[in-house]
């Protein structure tokens, strides 16, 4: 269809897409009334690469979108539209953070039936209490996870220098989840970054049930990278005990603490 054209699609019993890489302006799912399963991702985009229609069975989508640093921020309340998804997967591409937090009154309509978030393919160069407006703007989400990745993005190639997370700020305020239930945790390190993340969730989140602490992942972009010297995940006994400890575990007698090799 050419470089940065427009795709417009209408279907009246597609139920499923994927649209993978792509370099159009944008993709309108104009109507689609079966559908049900999106993945999307892109290299490039102007504004907001993709825009929903009548879409009222979609409930999983995975969304995926490297952006540069002179790409703007995106508003999920826009950006989703009407679309009430249940499972949603945003991934980052180890590049700049490019959704904007907002508060709750902003992310009701299209958070009101999350139930399942991903965030994935954070740079390890990222702070990670700007995901906390996920928990804020959707109390019913029952599992939260992220994964951190220190694999080379496009701007390291490039040697910019601005931060991935420049202008993903969020607010701290004093507020309760009680439906979070599980928090996953891809590549953690025993670092304050992701202790003092975890406690916030863990403060937030008066019912949550499991914490699950995985290794560091595997590449899945075929990269070829080696992972950096001073690994700091948790194996050994004292190792997990100390994590354990800076967790505060013994406040909390019925959460539960995994270490996923």
């Amino acid at each position: 269809m050419g470089y940065m054209s427009l795709l417009a699609v209408e279907h009246p019993r597609l139920h499923e897409i994927e649209i993978l890489w792509c370099d159009f302006e944008r993709v309108d799912l104009n109507r689609l009334p079966e559908l049900t399963m999106l993945t999307f991702s892109c290299l490039n985009y102007l504004h907001y690469p993709l825009s929903f229609g009548y879409v009222p069975l979609l409930h999983k989508a995975s969304i995926s979108i490297v952006a540069r640093p002179e790409h703007e921020m995106l508003k999920l309340s826009e950006f989703l539209g009407k679309a009430t998804i249940s499972n949603l997967c945003l991934g980052f591409g180890r590049e700049k953070i490019w959704v904007k937090p907002e508060d709750l009154r902003e992310l009701s309509q299209v958070f009101s039936k999350l139930r399942l978030m991903h965030l994935t393919a954070i740079s390890d160069e990222c702070d990670l209490t700007w995901t906390m407006f996920v928990l804020q703007g959707a109390p019913s989400l029952e599992e939260l996870g992220i994964r951190v990745c220190n694999c080379p993005g496009i701007s390291d190639e490039d040697n910019n220098s601005e931060r991935k997370d420049a202008g993903a700020k969020w607010e701290a305020s004093d507020f309760k989840h009680r439906n979070l239930y599980v928090l996953r945790i891809f590549g953690f390190q025993s670092e304050d970054k992701f202790v003092d993340y975890a406690k916030a969730i863990m403060k937030a989140a008066v019912n949550l049930e499991d914490i699950y602490l995985h290794e560091k992942p595997a590449c899945k972009v075929g990269c070829g990278y080696i992972p950096r010297q001073g690994d700091r995940y948790p194996r050994s006994r004292r190792e997990k005990f100390l994590v354990r400890n800076s967790l505060g575990m013994h406040m909390r007698p019925f959460l539960r603490l995994y270490f996923v090799l």
